[in-house]
């Protein structure tokens, strides 16, 4: 495996609940590396991306995510693994009843961080990055659903990963907000992290070509549907 290598999947299988979503799946991501991991509903998109974070486990064959083997993870190794990464879900997740600083800050706490300081120049940093460096005073429900997409975003970024997992990170925004995440995400990849992103909107890649995998009868092949 190089050195660049984030993630490197062999001839692994992925169940949910004993049911067997995924067989032989064999991938690699490098550092700086943008992939499009692409299918129906249902094909196993969010399930290979769980496996990747330890959600799910994997059977057969060998995976490293991150530097981390996780065919042998330990349940309380699963938080270090977690840190490596950072992770974009479609539904936002954000806590309610507190502010986008907050937000951040609660992460931060409990991945170890201590220092009140350096937590404030982190957080007013990843929001910079992600263009709302006047917005952590905000409360999530007081930002559309593009904003709240991108404290999700910065919220990845916190612990400075080297991939970025996004689930469907578009599904629920309109075609204008959904370009503007791309953009971010480019932008991310561009910073020398990884992204991995599952998403069923084909238009996106139409705009944004990179490597493109797709799930597909239960496999994960690559698609000939997209070049670079």
């Amino acid at each position: 495996m190089s050195l660049d290598t984030i993630i490197d999947l062999n001839n692994i299988s992925v169940f949910q609940k004993k049911i067997l979503i995924l067989s032989n799946v064999s991938i690699t991501v490098d550092k700086g590396e943008f992939v499009y991991l692409i299918g129906k509903t249902g094909t196993g998109k969010s399930s290979l991306l769980k496996t990747l974070y330890a959600d799910i486990p994997a059977y057969e064959g060998s995976a490293y995510v991150a530097g981390f083997d996780i065919m042998k993870l330990k349940r309380k190794e699963i938080p270090y693994l977690r840190r490596s990464l950072g992770i974009v879900f479609q539904d936002f997740q954000l806590l309610s009843d507190r502010t986008v600083n907050e937000n951040l800050k609660f992460v931060m706490k409990a991945t170890g961080w201590k220092d009140k300081k350096k937590m404030n120049e982190r957080s007013q940093d990843v929001l910079s990055k992600v263009g709302l460096g006047t917005k952590g005073f905000k409360m999530p429900h007081q930002l559309s659903g593009g904003e709240q997409q991108r404290v999700v975003i910065a919220r990845a970024l916190i612990n400075d990963p080297p991939i970025v997992l996004a689930d469907e990170p578009t599904g629920n925004l309109d075609p204008e907000t959904s370009e503007g995440i791309l953009q971010l995400l480019f932008d991310i990849k561009r910073s020398g992290r990884a992204v991995l992103m599952a998403t069923h909107d084909y238009s996106l890649f139409r705009r944004f070509p990179a490597r493109t995998l797709k799930c597909e009868h239960g496999r994960v092949i690559p698609s000939e549907e997209v070049m670079n």
